[in-house]
């Protein structure tokens, strides 16, 4: 398979500096409403995670984002997943947003905390039921024989709680990015792509330089 002429040409937009906020959480939330309006996009939530472990192994995955503001960025898994053992060790990650149709792409990098209790017991009550009950069955990312045996713990609990309300489990909850780091890109023609770059300063402010593509 030869993908050498594999390419094409990014001319949709220009990013300028003059364009562009102080804050880079306003200028991520003007870039993010619009990639939710577009109809291009299937799911602007959606961003990659990169988190390393003890032995400095760096891991990858799709989670979807369920909130951001002036703190940072919320998402929701199960604490004992290999996320989780990962972030226990080492709480530096890195998150990625590629909205390709837009011809556009974010990186954020920063230390990651977990959120309150209460904030994750309001979040998972406010999921669909089955959601609920799928987070119960799935000790994410431990082995598992097959999956009938998956549905079949599901439908268990299915039963089980009929009527009732679902308890969270105690290793599911959410977490929070708190970012140093911000670089905006949009795809440029002749392949000169404008990218911006946003590094935390010690006194809370940020310092805006572009970048070479």
């Amino acid at each position: 398979m030869k993908l050498h002429d594999e390419r094409r040409d990014y001319e949709r937009a220009q990013l300028r500096r003059d364009t562009l906020v102080a804050d880079p959480l306003v200028q991520f939330e003007q870039w993010f409403c619009a990639a939710k309006e577009s109809a291009a996009l299937a799911d602007p939530t959606a961003f990659t995670l990169a988190t390393a472990n003890a032995q400095g192994q760096p891991h990858q995955r799709i989670v979807l984002l369920k909130d951001f503001d002036a703190e940072g960025f919320v998402f929701f898994t199960n604490y004992t997943s290999d996320k989780g053992a990962d972030i226990a060790a080492n709480p530096q990650v890195a998150m990625h947003f590629a909205w390709l149709p837009l011809e556009q792409q974010i990186r954020i990098e920063g230390r990651i905390e977990k959120v309150d209790r209460a904030t994750s017991e309001a979040y998972f009550h406010s999921r669909p039921r089955e959601s609920q009950l799928g987070a119960l069955a799935s000790a994410q990312s431990q082995p598992i024989t097959s999956r009938d045996d998956l549905e079949a713990r599901y439908h268990e609990l299915t039963e089980r709680y009929q009527g009732q309300e679902i308890p969270m489990p105690e290793s599911w909850g959410g977490y929070r990015i708190l970012p140093s780091f911000f670089e905006f890109w949009q795809g440029g023609k002749y392949r000169l792509h404008d990218r911006f770059v946003y590094r935390l300063q010690a006194d809370g402010s940020w310092h805006i330089e572009r970048l070479q593509p």
